[in-house]
This record gives C-alpha cells, structure tokens and sequence, in this order.
C-alpha cells in the first residue's frame, strides 16, 4: 500500500515538473465577481479539497444561501466575508494537467488599487472582470493602466454576469471594442476577450449552452495555452550580489564567494563580467550551485559565484557581463504608483531599494500625474497621493544599475522607502511609462540637498 503511495506521488511529482507555470492576476471593479471567478476555477478543475469545500457550504449556510458561495474560497479574511469584498490580495495555488498556476486575487476598490501592483507585479496574464451591467468605468480603466504600467504581457477581459444581460453578444461586443481601443492606446500587445458568467459557469472551466455565437476558447483554456513569457534567460544577465561568503577555515581558507539569486540571463564560468557600481572588472572563475561547481547557471537559480581577481565587493552590488552591462546613473526617471497612506512631495528624502542595494535619494520633481479618463499627463501637480500614477526624477545618492523597466520586470524596479519608518512609499519603474509612450518628462526642478551629500 505504502509503495502504491509513493509511486504515485512520484508520478504527479513528475508530471508537475513536466508542465509549465503561469502566474496570473485578477482585477476588476467591486462585485464585478472576481472572487467568484476564482472559486469556480478552482472548483470546477478540481482544485478545492473536500473540507474546504464543506468549510464553503457550511459559511454559506449561516448567511441564509442555499447553494455555496464559491467566492469564500478566495476571500479567507474574516472581514472580506462579512462585507463580501476582498481587501487583499489572496493567493492561490492550483494545476491543471497542463500546467500549473499562481494566482494573485487582487482588490476592487480604487483605494486598494496599490495591492493590484503588488499582485500583478510578477504576473504573465492579468484578467480583467468587467459586469455586462455597467460596462467599462473608471476603475477598469485603472486596472488596464497598472497592468500595462507593469508590463503584463497578455491581458484577458473577462465580460461577468452575462446571464443578467440574456447572454447578449451586442453587450459584450460594445464593452469589447471599447476596452481593447483603451488598453491598446497603453501598449498592451495582446487583448483576449471573453464573455462569462462566473455563477453559472458559463465559459470558464466549460463551454458554454448559452452563447453559440462565441468560438473563443474558455478562461481555463486561454490559461493553460497563452504563451508562458517568464523565460528570464532572454535578458542580459544580471547578478545581484546579497551576501559575501568567506569562512576562513583550514578548510577554505581563501574561498570568497558571492551568493545570491540571478535576477536574469545566463551566466558562465570564463565569462568577462563588471562589478557596479564600481566599474571593476574581472572573470568568472567558478560557479556553485546546490554545494557543486557548474559551468553555467540561469535565472532564478540562486548561485554563489566566485571571480579570478581579489575586488571589493559587498551587498547591492551587481555583477553583469562586460560586453552588455548596464549604464549606472544618479538621476532616475520613472513611472511610480504611489501606494502609501501620505503623499510623496518634491523635495522630499527618501530611501530608494533596487534589488539588493538601498540608498538615499532626493525627489527632486514629480512631472505629472495620469488622469485615466483620457490618459492626459496633469503637468506638476506638487505630489502624488495614494494610488496615484505619475512620472518622478528621482537623484541619488551613489549610482545605480538601473535596467529599463520595458527591458527587464526585475532589474528595472524598485521601491522609494520612508527612511524613518521603513513603510514602503512608492513602487517605480524605470524609463517611459507605457509602450506607446504617453508620458514626457519635464525639466528637473532643483530641491534641498542639506543633510544628503549627493
């Protein structure tokens, strides 16, 4: 019995291994029914343990409903069942046999549009729920910005509640054609809508009865075969350094390694490499990876690699290949959402975390500020409050590899800090804003530098 067990564990060990991961997010405004989305993926692929669904029909229940609430499998704070919205970004982790999922159930209200960023800040794909009822407004405006901001390869419109509009296809297709104009107008390269009733079940696991004027596939289909874009080792590689390992023991006693995770690309022993911001050069002697030398490694794997030449180096450095290394620089313009509780003004000291490496800065302008209605620039509005979108210049005090944030997710961000407090003030990314480009620039304005020599 025991063997039986355990070879079939092995089996969907490997299967596992076998599939591909996709990570993907949910957007949409208040009771657009995006948590219900997510609990009918999760139930009819059968993916909801057999307590936690009972745990569902029992909640369920005790609010006088008589069939179960498939949102509760997704809204697990206590305070997100008794008002029935999600205030947080709920994860979830499931798999198909086709591939294999994270999931990030992000907020509704336009004040927690700030866990947006955090959960489509790593995704491929973000779906965006839209009620049949009321169409494209505001906040879905909000939502297709942050997912081009951030880059999201793949944006899905799923149109919810077509059941309540006698599953018209004139509805969907207005509310269609509106958004793709509008998310297109961002930059975002690919567009996929499709209409649903998250309740019913209509075209998110199964097909549905009701729509034969739709052929596209359903939202587990449109999952399981969009291209999977998280190939890291397409970019440049970029090495930053988190710690130096040095044990000085009889052992060891010159090994200076240094450890941390490949944010992107590929690296080789052999390999001419720079250390910045020093602009120091070297070689890669050798690469340890799972307590064994290797030849090559790749991003995400976390390595300790070892140089021909003695240099100084410590934490936050970046150790890139000479021939493509990034140009360091004291002056960073960026895109940002704001997502702390007090404004971020010119002028004002704050610390900026890029990868491993903190520093001191300074905003020294805040250009503008985006309206979403039209995506018109607001020229120089003084500050950014919370869940503000806008274009800073920021001036630090050491220099920074800083990437494009068009050209890598990982190297190209970055978090502006509260020094006094470590509350995290503002998420950036670095260079234009969208890839159409609607953002420009605007001269830097000079502030207070006394206390901060840079």
């Amino acid at each position: 019995m025991t063997s039986t067990n355990t070879s079939t564990a092995e089996q969907f060990a490997e299967q596992l291994s076998a599939t591909t991961l996709l990570r993907f997010a949910t957007a949409g405004s208040v009771d657009d029914g995006k948590s219900t989305l997510v609990g009918r993926l999760l139930h009819d692929s059968k993916s909801v343990l057999t307590d936690q669904l009972e745990a569902v029909e029992l909640a369920s229940r005790s609010r006088g409903q008589e069939a179960p609430d498939l949102a509760l499998l997704t809204d697990g704070l206590r305070a997100e069942r008794e008002q029935g919205i999600t205030i947080d970004v709920a994860y979830r982790y499931f798999a198909t046999p086709r591939r294999r999922f994270i999931l990030a159930d992000t907020p509704g209200h336009v004040q927690y549009t700030r866990n947006m960023v955090t959960g489509a800040s790593t995704a491929e794909l973000a779906v965006v729920l839209v009620d049949a009822r009321n169409g494209v407004v505001e906040q879905t405006r909000r939502h297709a910005a942050v997912a081009a901001l951030l880059r999201v390869p793949h944006v899905v419109l799923a149109v919810n509640k077509m059941d309540l509009v006698d599953y018209a296809e004139p509805v969907f297709a207005e509310i269609a054609k509106e958004f793709t104009a509008y998310a297109a107008s961002l930059g975002v390269p690919e567009i996929t809508a499709i209409p649903i009733s998250a309740l019913a079940g209509d075209n998110v696991v199964e097909p549905s009865a009701h729509m034969d004027w739709y052929g596209g596939p359903t939202v587990l289909e449109h999952l399981e075969t969009v291209p999977a874009s998280h190939d890291l080792t397409d970019c440049p590689a970029r090495f930053p350094v988190q710690y130096v390992i040095r044990p000085q023991t009889a052992e060891h006693p010159d090994y200076r390694g240094y450890a941390g995770q490949i944010a992107s690309g590929v690296l080789r022993v052999g390999e001419p490499v720079t250390v910045l911001p020093s602009g120091r050069t070297s070689t890669v002697e050798a690469i340890d990876a799972l307590g064994e030398s290797v030849d090559v490694a790749w991003a995400p794997q976390s390595v300790t690699v070892r140089l021909s030449d003695d240099i100084d180096i410590s934490r936050g450095d970046l150790i890139a290949p000479s021939a493509d290394a990034p140009v360091t620089t004291q002056d960073v313009e960026a895109t940002v959402c704001h997502v702390a509780d007090q404004p971020l003004a010119v002028g004002q000291r704050v610390l900026l975390k890029h990868t491993t490496r903190t520093v001191k800065a300074i905003v020294k302008d805040i250009p503008s500020r985006l309206t979403l209605a039209d995506l018109s620039q607001h020229p120089a509005p003084g500050q950014l409050v919370a869940n503000d979108i806008g274009r800073i210049v920021v001036r630090t005090a050491e220099p920074l590899a800083l990437d494009a944030y068009a050209d890598s997710r990982r190297t190209g961000s970055f978090l502006l800090i509260d020094p006094s407090d470590g509350t995290t003030l503002t998420a950036g990314m670095a260079g234009e804003a969208f890839a159409a480009g609607t953002a420009t620039p605007a001269p830097v304005a000079e502030a207070d530098d006394e206390g901060w020599d840079f």
